[in-house]
């Protein structure tokens, strides 16, 4: 078969292959070959896209873990259910912006949208007589090559406006996915599921995030089923704190590795 050619190696022309192509057929011999075309996007910025296989599976937690991890941006784009709750953006401030970094906090740009039901931001906003803009939806470019972690509401299929889900915004914005996923039952339909959909969009996948009890067949079974890689294994805790998520921080793998996927 075909190698590596020789450094001083120039290539042929598409007349002179195609004679070559000749020589052989008329010896006897069959060629076949394969075409593969690829269109490679690099992103506007350093950063991911933190997004879930459904409600309430830990991406605020490993979007703080993240932050503090990586001394990251956070942008929470669009918040739902500050009815109910203090919102994502003041939790992520809260939480990874311990005593140890030197007090310089983090740096968290304001929601594009905030809404005070919980429903997806499409269903809150038009609750309070409003229709979210999509223009408003660009990637903040302050420090561009500074992390930028930002975070999804709900999973990839969340409407965001009658014509926009969220694995729209994920593809618009081009940052490589971080997938948070519960790691117990039900797990693996819903994360195999969501790597299929972001695949077939050609959206970049850094890889998957695990939250809860430890369990070793479902992890193996994601990795290996989903050709993904496993960042990191969140185990549950009673308390959250800015100490818990620095320890919790520590699972994942610093950003040189993400940016040199």
């Amino acid at each position: 078969g075909a190698n590596t050619p020789r450094a001083d190696a120039s290539g042929m022309s598409a007349g002179a292959l195609r004679r070559v192509a000749t020589r052989f057929e008329e010896s006897g011999a069959a060629v076949t070959w394969e075409l593969a075309y690829g269109c490679f996007r690099r992103p506007a910025r350093a950063g991911v896209f933190v997004t879930g296989t459904d409600t309430g599976v830990g991406k605020t937690l490993v979007s703080a873990c993240l932050v503090r991890r990586w001394q990251a941006l956070y942008w929470k784009p669009l918040q739902s259910g500050l009815a109910d709750e203090e919102g994502d953006t003041p939790t992520v401030s809260r939480l990874a912006g311990g005593e140890s970094t030197q007090g310089q906090g983090v740096r968290c740009f304001p929601p594009a949208g905030a809404y005070q039901a919980s429903l997806s931001p499409e269903a809150a906003a038009r609750a309070e007589g409003v229709t979210i803009d999509s223009a408003l939806l660009a990637l903040p470019m302050e420090a561009p090559q500074q992390p930028l972690v930002v975070e999804g509401a709900g999973g990839l299929m969340v409407p965001v406006t009658d014509e926009i889900m969220m694995v729209d915004l994920a593809q618009r914005w081009g940052l490589p996915v971080v997938l948070v996923a519960r790691s117990g039952l039900g797990t693996l339909n819903h994360t195999l599921l969501s790597l299929e959909a972001l695949r077939a969009r050609g959206i970049a996948v850094a890889g998957v995030v695990l939250n809860g009890p430890p369990n070793p067949e479902n992890s193996r079974t994601i990795a290996g089923k989903g050709k993904v890689r496993i960042l990191a294994e969140i185990p549950h805790e009673a308390e959250l704190d800015a100490p818990t998520v620095e320890r919790l921080a520590a699972l994942l793998p610093p950003w040189s590795e993400i940016a040199g996927a």
